[in-house]
């Protein structure tokens, strides 16, 4: 009874402290999305690619938890986009862990950054939990630095193997 109890009050602080959230305004969020296709447009540049049907569908649950402000959900997607597109076309059929997935194709060492702080974002430690509610209100700045940082190098991993 008690832990249903502080749980409901832990919901109601976390719901209270999203009400302050809001969501963006029309203008903000059509800033972010040019931004994301600009990104990807440089990053793409004139080549063609292998890409991962799962990965590219995937995409655009990122561009919309992007432009709706989400800094954490584009971090923990923007890594599964990765892995999954590794999976699919640099390296069929591996099945060991991410860190070993981006050891195997000789990854960039910022992508084994964005594996942690998805990791930590995902596996809880309740002596330090990665993200809070208050985290949320006050770290929005650092969040989204994050986020951005974290589709720069999806991108990059997306389209790290031109196909000839």
């Amino acid at each position: 009874m008690c832990y249903r109890r502080a749980a409901g009050d832990a919901w109601r602080y976390a719901a209270n402290a999203m009400e302050h959230l809001g969501h963006p305004t029309e203008q903000i969020w059509e800033e972010r999305r040019r931004w994301f296709e600009s990104l990807e447009e440089e990053t793409r540049g004139e080549g063609n690619y292998l890409i991962s049907e799962q990965a590219c569908a995937l995409i655009a649950e990122v561009q919309s938890v992007f432009c709706a402000g989400a800094w954490v959900a584009v971090i923990v997607l923007a890594m599964s986009i990765i892995d999954a597109q590794l999976r699919e076309t640099e390296v069929p059929d591996f099945k060991d862990n991410t860190k070993k997935l981006l050891d195997a194709v000789n990854a960039d060492p910022e992508l084994d950054w964005l594996r942690k702080r998805r990791n930590s974002l995902v596996h809880v430690n309740p002596d330090n939990p990665a993200i809070t509610v208050d985290h949320q209100w006050s770290d929005r700045h650092k969040l989204e630095t994050d986020a951005r940082k974290a589709v720069k190098l999806m991108f990059e991993a997306f389209y790290m193997s031109p196909w000839a």
